[in-house]
């Protein structure tokens, strides 16, 4: 190893052993409002649905490409701004997904006829893919190696709270007594508000540490990320005047079809396929299949029973599942979430086959198991792997393939969910659900290594391009570094 490598993996092994710092929890939520956001925008259109159905008469095909097209504008969106965050760098662009978030909301508040909302629904989509590569890559490459699995799975469980407050929001606003035709349109704004919060702190973040000096060879600026993290005084001696450095000795993208990432891509692309055809058909689709057991109930009835379950049965455990990531670790976590989906699904259905009904109570601690299972499970891990496993010159190319798999698995899902329950009801749909998450369970043990407590270097196999090139990764200019801590942010 030369100098200038002795220096690369100094001054990762601080980003990697570190302690949890402010620097840690301020990221954590800059980036996780935007899952919050994310959420709500998506799980809202089943409200919004079922508000303007009688108001603008929608068709069937309306209600599904009304249900599905952001998914489809996700898709784009995941792998668009993940490659581009791989060529420009996450700073550069990270804040304009929220922008776009913010600007679709608004337009979706005032269209004035089912295709400009559905257009305004494709641009929302746009944002919210783009959220998700570059959130957890982000959150990953300053994370440390003790901590990565908690700080990136606590960026996601943000989404919980944005499950929870779509339809809390929706029933207080209609209990208001706020006509129908307005009540759809506050609720579609209201996307609004989030996004726009995090915008500045957004454009105000700094390059990742693993990014400025793994593809950009700028020492300086990761040595000040550092400084950040650590609350120290971190000085690099400069021989000369030379700051940049040249780093030839990087994945290109086609790396990622070579062993070992082509056999990563096919677990994370697959198995975020399945979990989110699994569950954004059910989720988004939930007034549906609550008509399909309380034929009776009114619509704030709904809305209610669909909170109690969020409340009691996913959110909690996106936390659950988060503070067990780096102790359970993530492959076991991903397997057992699917098997124990699989399950549920599987009894639902084959209690529908059998002839039985099952009572609203019965019904509703089923179904809130499966979604115990999605949370403390694959909807967690499928998340945090992409952000993993990959180096970091194609780390966004990976992750952003992975996030379009799953929002493609989530278009199908919502598309086909109505139409699967017209078809072949509820006893078959769970069952393609049931067979859906066996196949996730399958794919995750034959394809996903184990990632807990190994520092993102080593996860993602950076090392074996630096060694074939060390020659052309060329610091010179930097030599050893000198720490002074003036004070310590650690927790």
């Amino acid at each position: 190893m030369n100098a200038s490598e002795d220096l690369r993996s100094e001054l990762l092994h601080k980003v990697d052993e570190v302690g949890l710092a402010k620097h840690h929890f301020r990221t954590m939520f800059t980036a996780g409002m935007g899952f919050f956001t994310d959420a709500y925008d998506l799980f809202i259109i089943g409200v919004t649905i079922a508000l303007l159905t009688p108001i603008w008469h929608l068709t069937s095909i309306e209600i599904a490409w009304l249900g599905s097209t952001s998914l489809i504008g996700a898709a784009m969106g995941a792998f668009v701004f993940g490659r581009i965050s791989d060529i420009f760098g996450r700073k550069a662009i990270y804040g304009l997904e929220v922008i776009i978030l913010t600007i679709a909301a608004i337009g979706s508040a005032f269209s004035q006829d089912i295709m400009q909302l559905i257009i305004w629904r494709f641009i929302l989509g746009i944002g919210i893919g783009g959220d998700y590569p570059i959130s957890a890559i982000i959150m990953s490459e300053y994370s440390n190696r003790k901590d990565r699995g908690k700080l990136i799975g606590m960026v996601f469980s943000l989404q919980g709270i944005g499950l929870i407050a779509g339809p809390m929001v929706a029933i207080l606003i209609l209990m208001l007594g706020v006509p129908h035709d307005i009540a759809w349109r506050i609720l579609l704004g209201l996307g609004a508000i989030p996004a726009a919060s995090v915008i500045y702190l957004r454009r105000k973040i700094k390059e990742t540490p693993h990014f400025s000096l793994s593809v950009k060879g700028n020492v300086d600026n990761t040595v000040g990320a550092i400084n950040d993290i650590t609350g120290s005084n971190i000085k690099v001696k400069h021989e000369n005047q030379q700051q940049q450095a040249n780093v030839k000795a990087k994945a290109k993208w086609t790396d990622i079809l070579k062993y070992p990432y082509n056999l990563r891509l096919l677990g994370t692309m697959g198995s975020w396929f399945l979990v989110d055809w699994a569950f954004y058909g059910n989720s988004i689709s939930w007034p549906l299949v609550m008509k399909s057991f309380l034929p009776h109930a009114t619509f704030i009835q709904g809305l209610a029973l669909a909170t109690i379950v969020f409340i009691v049965f996913a959110a909690p455990f996106y936390w659950i599942a988060s503070f067990n990531l780096d102790t359970l670790g993530r492959k076991f976590i991903q397997t057992f979430g699917f098997i124990g989906m699989g399950l549920a699904y599987l009894i639902i259905s084959l209690v529908s086959y059998s002839g039985y009904t099952l009572v609203p109570i019965a019904f509703m601690l089923i179904f809130g198991l499966s979604y115990i299972f999605v949370e403390f499970g694959p909807n967690m891990t499928t998340f945090i792997y992409p952000a993993e496993v990959f180096p970091t010159s194609i780390r966004g190319l990976g992750d952003g393939l992975s996030a379009g798999a799953g929002k493609t698995g989530a278009f199908i899902g919502t598309f086909l969910f109505p139409l699967l329950l017209m078809t072949i009801k509820i006893q078959g749909t769970f069952l393609v659900l049931a067979i859906i998450s066996v196949m996730g369970a399958i794919l995750t043990i034959a394809t996903l290594p184990e990632t807990k407590n190994v520092s993102l270097a080593t996860v993602s196999e950076e090392n074996q391009f630096v060694d074939e090139g060390s020659e052309s990764l060329n610091m010179k200019g930097h030599s050893a570094i000198k720490v002074s801590t003036v004070k310590s942010n650690n927790l």
